[in-house]
């Protein structure tokens, strides 16, 4: 997929002296000049607010915004665009599950189950719902090879949860999760299945119905659409019965002095001028994902991990978090060298041109269950090459050689 880095101008620049290699790809993704033409042509010929206006601007803006929802909700198969919600993104999302969807169904003694690989993101909202309504909030393990520990799954959910809620794909341990058999023994207890689709929507094909999820929320940064853009899909007759949380304009049906009516979802959710232009970039980002097939683009990052991974474990003082069968692995792989500082190596690393995250990844749960302070994370996508994952290797080892003043 070499040819479609010339549509990431980004990519195109020296930093430190040194060929940019972007590793940082599950904090954002790169744009393709077909997203940020799309945001030029809104602004340049169509910017209007939507659903008010009659004149040809406002309609044809909101034309546009309205389309994308089919977009994605073609993109991630969901039985209805009116079961796509806009969002900033995963974090709000799910923020409005906890807040909406748990404040009316989760009551005291209830169980909320979610797994020690979750981002803050998909932790703190069950945290606070769990504290607020004296709810149970429980742990499902991993195994020692980073996988979820089904055997666990079984033990944790009980006939008394109400949500078990999960990453599809861990941003640190870079493994994705058997979502569809976690959401039958959600479903055979009672309880609805929601899932944090930040890191995995990216990068593999998704399917709502045949994961049988009851919710789902991912980020449009991270799939190359603009920043402050996401999506929370639901099931109809769930998104139906949550009240909505932000009031005020455009989300109204009627208001009186002392009554208001609401619109259906997923309008209702939408209170107040909504990203449009970031609409408008996701759905540019989508066709251009949708374009090169999102099966192509997880087969070029696999072959790209089956070399990367191996490559990692064979340098002496490098600890792979996760699996290290690169079958069970995604593009995220975190790692640390010697007794190396996370922000040491990677500020090493990044003079050598080579970007990639150092820190807990908002995973500080997962940290302490590893035992570790903060890891070093190198995350891939389409438009990373086999060069790209060979710089990384050998700035790696030039890293360990400098400050460990021997050889390799």
């Amino acid at each position: 997929m070499s040819n479609y880095r010339a549509d990431f101008p980004i990519l195109q620049q020296k930093v430190n002296d040194e060929p940019l290699v972007y590793l940082d790809n599950a904090a954002t993704a790169q744009k393709p000049k077909a997203v940020v033409e799309a945001l030029e042509y809104y602004y340049y010929h169509d910017n209007a607010n939507v659903h008010r206006g009659v004149h040809t601007l406002a309609e044809r803006a909101t034309e546009q915004f309205e389309a994308v929802r089919q977009k994605v909700a073609n993109f991630i198969n969901a039985p209805s665009s009116q079961e796509i919600v806009y969002t900033k993104g995963t974090t709000e999302a799910l923020n409005w599950v906890a807040a909406s969807y748990g404040a009316t169904h989760v009551k005291a003694g209830d169980e909320i189950v979610i797994s020690y690989m979750e981002h803050h993101s998909n932790l703190v909202p069950w945290q606070q719902l769990a504290q607020k309504t004296g709810a149970v909030l429980k742990y499902i393990d991993f195994t020692a090879t980073g996988e979820l520990d089904l055997n666990s799954a079984e033990q944790q959910i009980t006939d008394k949860t109400a949500i078990v809620a999960l990453t599809q794909a861990s941003n640190v341990l870079g493994v994705i999760n058997p979502i569809k058999q976690v959401a039958a023994l959600a479903h055979q207890h009672g309880a609805i299945m929601v899932v944090d689709g930040a890191q995995s929507t990216p990068h593999i094909k998704v399917d709502v119905q045949a994961l049988d999820a009851d919710f789902y929320a991912f980020s449009g940064h991270k799939l190359m659409a603009p920043t402050g853009i996401g999506i929370l899909w639901g099931k109809s007759e769930l998104l139906a019965d949550m009240p909505p949380l932000e009031f005020g304009g455009e989300m109204i049906d009627w208001v009186q002095l002392q009554k208001t009516t609401f619109k259906a979802a997923p309008w209702k959710f939408e209170g107040g001028t909504q990203n449009i232009a970031g609409v408008i970039g996701l759905g540019a980002a989508i066709d251009y994902l949708s374009a090169i097939g999102m099966d192509r683009i997880a087969a070029h990052e696999r072959q790209l991990v089956d070399y990367l991974l191996p490559a990692l474990l064979e340098i002496p003082g490098v600890t792979v978090y996760g699996p290290h069968d690169p079958a069970k692995h995604t593009g995220v792989i975190s790692f640390n060298l010697d007794n190396l500082h996370p922000h040491d190596v990677a500020t090493a690393l990044d003079m050598e041109g080579v970007a990639v995250r150092a820190g807990h990844h908002c995973a500080q749960p997962l940290m302490e269950h590893l035992k570790v302070a903060a890891t070093v994370r190198a995350s891939l996508y389409l438009y990373n090459n086999l060069e790209d994952a060979q710089r990384l290797v050998k700035a790696l080892k030039a890293t360990k050689e400098f400050f460990n003043h021997g050889t390799v």
